[in-house]
């Protein structure tokens, strides 16, 4: 294996997920392949009445500090991710140079919850009854901004809005800024939370959602013969990344190398991907190009893999056509549901484990392809297999797609240095 000089390192992964929020809990949810979709008392009475809630921890509690209440969910998801991550990668915000330090959060709604909240107050009570803090708390850079504030990150801070594809959209951004000179240190990834009557009503009434409302942990299933639409879920997930020289230098060896990506849009649809593929296909071959890698080089594919009919069969068909020598493929939406702009993120999080670990969780629910569907997809039980070189797709509303290429580092990972995490927000 080549030397990791060309790539960006991956030194810090955190996460916030609806199989957990701590590493070894995530690995182990998604490697059980057993859906985390259940009833959301929030979601009563709706047509589809249930979701992948990010439940297994106290964000507020975590979250600590004077200024928590101003913060909506998605971003308090965002924070303890970022926090974990920088503290993943032996870092620490009082002792880098934050002007140096730049943070990339892609975001594709916002605080929504807040906003419902807001217009039943205007309606019930009148403008006064608004909140002052409505728009910092709903706007979608509202995660980059807070975490710029606690990570005393002084560097761009950006909030990437690609959809389905913001998460990965970010962590593409992140390694621009990094190549061209302008940080030296980005902490980038995706948030979303909009479990919400309101989001969950229009996704349903648009035929996306999936609606086996009698059997939630079943509905989410990725290649599916019988895949009737997505569940929706939230989550946050944060990638440290820094050049591998630099991380080298420091002491700290890669989690592993981001080697390169590749974004198209389809110029298609509003929700639609294009039928043959040929948005996504570049986005692929962007990427394959950008890490100077070949298709028959890659060992595995993170699919976006949505449960939705059109998704499913475009990406299948993409796969099959660019990969003949089938790579392994999962999609990690069947155990956590579709966390929209996190998606890409978590993802991203995911194909780092399975390069570190050597291990290919399984596609929840999935029992058989469909007939035409030429993938090598895992299911049932995870499968040990040594990757060195996979590929994690996005794709989103709108069109956008973002391929990352990733590829396992050298040399076994040191033992990490932390230093007791970050201090709580003010």
């Amino acid at each position: 294996m080549e030397r990791d000089d060309r790539g960006v390192a991956v030194t810090g992964m955190g996460m916030v997920t609806p199989a957990g929020a701590d590493e070894r809990t995530f690995w182990e949810g998604l490697c059980s392949g057993v859906s985390t979709a259940r009833h959301c008392d929030e979601l009563a009475g709706l047509p589809v009445d249930f979701a992948c809630r990010a439940d297994g921890i106290d964000l507020d509690e975590t979250v600590g500090g004077r200024s928590v209440w101003r913060m909506a969910r998605f971003v308090k998801m965002a924070l303890v991710a970022a926090r974990r991550a920088v503290a993943d990668a032996g870092l620490s915000p009082e002792r880098w140079d934050g002007t140096r330090v730049g943070v990339v959060l892609g975001v594709g709604v916002g605080g929504v919850a807040v906003l419902a909240d807001n217009v039943r107050r205007l309606d019930d009570d009148g403008p006064e009854a608004v909140s002052p803090l409505l728009v910092p708390m709903m706007m979608p850079n509202a995660a980059a901004g807070e975490l710029a504030i606690a990570l005393r990150a002084y560097g761009p801070s950006l909030a990437p809005a690609t959809a389905c594809a913001s998460g990965a959209t970010a962590i593409a951004v992140a390694r621009d800024l990094l190549a061209s000179g302008q940080c030296d240190v980005v902490v980038a990834g995706g948030a979303e939370s909009v479990v919400t009557p309101l989001v969950v009503s229009a996704f349903a009434g648009m035929g996306a959602l999936s609606r086996r409302t009698g059997d939630p942990a079943g509905a989410s299933r990725p290649f599916a013969a019988d895949r009737d639409g997505f569940v929706i879920g939230e989550g946050a997930a944060v990638l440290v990344l820094e050049r591998a020289p630099d991380a080298r230098a420091r002491g700290v060896r890669a989690r592993a190398l981001l080697t390169g990506a590749g974004s198209s849009t389809d110029a298609h649809h509003p929700t639609a991907p294009s039928p043959d593929g040929a948005g996504a296909r570049r986005a692929v071959c962007a990427a394959l190009r950008s890490a100077g890698w070949a298709a028959d080089e890659i060992d595995h594919i993170n699919a976006h893999g949505t449960s939705t009919r059109l998704n499913d069969a475009m990406e299948s068909e993409l796969i099959s056509t660019v990969f003949p020598h089938r790579p392994t493929v999962t999609a990690p939406k069947g155990v956590l549901g579709h966390t929209l702009a996190a998606g890409g993120a978590i993802e991203a999080v995911a194909t780092v484990l399975t390069l570190e670990r050597g291990l290919v969780p399984p596609v929840a629910n999935l029992d058989a392809l469909p007939e035409g569907f030429g993938l090598d997809c895992v299911v049932k039980e995870p499968r040990a297999q040594d990757v060195e070189r996979a590929l994690s797709h996005s794709f989103g509303f709108g069109g956008h797609n973002v391929v990352l290429a990733f590829q396992r580092a050298c040399t076994e990972r040191p033992m990490r240095v932390h230093h007791g995490g970050l201090p709580p927000v003010s």
